[in-house]
């Protein structure tokens, strides 16, 4: 890895921000349809963890959408700090619900019924949120945004927690594990609680690369050695 990043100008500048229009668009529309699916089968099942996943659906949606509109502006980056503290409160947001619901199933012993339909739609976020946050996260190191990369980790943030629901409906349909995706649950919640600090402060992970050239452009300082 190299210590100088050039930005993209021109043509590439604007294949990648119309390529991070259509992976938020296409996150969108499958959280759209995964929140659906496992808010029913959450309330069918008696499960407070697919209730919980199927909201957290909603809050990527959120998360998405905000870096979409940042991208139908004329000039993204100046909604750059904006957005990022949108995506910040979707982390807190998504931390608090996941410890309410987590200590709330742990105090309660709640029942939870086997749900086929839910292992299949956490299953499927598994597999396909991957490719999302990963194809979001190059374009947005390459384009030098901080927003984008940021809700590229929400993406990944929804994938662990997909796999923290799959793992615990299929140990409770089982073994009758009840208290295990609560417990995943919680340490889910703890890495949300980080990132949305980190967004809130702007340190997202690429944020060295778009914020720093932001700043060698606006005060002609040389920091693009500093690339995290």
């Amino acid at each position: 890895m190299t210590g100088t990043t050039a930005p993209p100008t021109g043509d590439r500048r604007h294949v990648l921000q119309r390529r991070i229009r259509w992976i938020v668009t296409a996150t969108i529309a499958y959280n759209v349809v995964e929140a659906v699916v496992a808010i029913t089968a959450g309330t069918v099942a008696s499960s407070a963890a697919l209730i919980g996943f199927g909201l957290d659906s909603t809050i990527e949606v959120l998360s998405a959408a905000a870096v979409a509109w940042q991208f139908t502006r004329r000039d993204p980056e100046r909604w750059e700090k904006g957005t990022l503290r949108v995506i910040a409160i979707a982390f807190f947001a998504l931390a608090a619900y996941v410890t309410a619901s987590s200590v709330l199933a742990l105090a309660g012993r709640g029942e939870v019924e086997h749900s086929p339909v839910g292992i299949v739609i956490t299953a499927l976020s598994v597999m396909i949120m991957p490719f999302l946050s990963l194809a979001e996260r190059r374009a947005g190191q390459e384009l030098g945004s901080a927003t984008a990369v940021a809700d590229s980790k929400q993406t990944l943030i929804c994938t662990y927690l997909s796999a923290a629901v799959l793992i615990g409906l299929v140990l409770n349909s089982l073994f009758g594990w009840w208290w295990a995706d609560a417990i995943a649950g919680l340490v889910i919640a703890a890495f949300a609680v980080r990132e949305g600090i980190e967004a809130w402060r702007g340190d997202a992970c690429a944020t060295s690369v778009g914020m720093l050239l932001e700043d060698d452009d606006d005060d002609g300082h040389d920091h693009h050695g500093h690339v995290g």
